[in-house]
């Protein structure tokens, strides 16, 4: 799947800025770094698994970017929680904390562990 990261072209009085790939003939290398869209001043880019880009000008930063997919689990995992615990009551359960009901506390924590640890088990089934 690969990794997706945003970048801005810098350009000054001689030249362009933009992202150097790596030498694919030389490496021998099939895959591709796919640039896939230009929004907003930042240009996106999809770098397949397995591709090490060489060392960049200093004037471009690389920005790692979470995956539309990525992003969705994680909002289905703020949503199991929610199923379960409103805002307010989980609020509530950590400004307490071992202050309040223990069982509640450690209920809770449980609970928002087993979600965590399914979207980990999500996000690794991308790869």
């Amino acid at each position: 799947m690969g990794k997706i990261y945003k970048y801005r072209k810098v350009t000054d009085a001689i030249t362009t800025h933009c992202l150097i790939e790596p030498d694919y003939n030389l490496l021998k290398i099939d895959k591709r770094v796919a640039e896939l869209a230009t929004y907003d001043g930042w240009t996106y880019i999809n770098v397949p698994d397995g591709i090490v880009l060489p060392a960049q000008p200093d004037q471009i930063q690389l920005i790692e970017c979470e995956s539309p997919q990525e992003a969705l689990i994680d909002m289905q995992v703020v949503e199991l929680i929610r199923r379960k615990y409103s805002i307010n009551d989980e609020l509530k359960i950590l400004r307490l904390g071992a202050n309040g009901d223990l069982t509640k506390f450690e209920a809770y924590n449980s609970y928002v562990e087993e979600c965590r640890v399914w979207g980990v088990a999500e996000k690794a089934k991308l790869e």
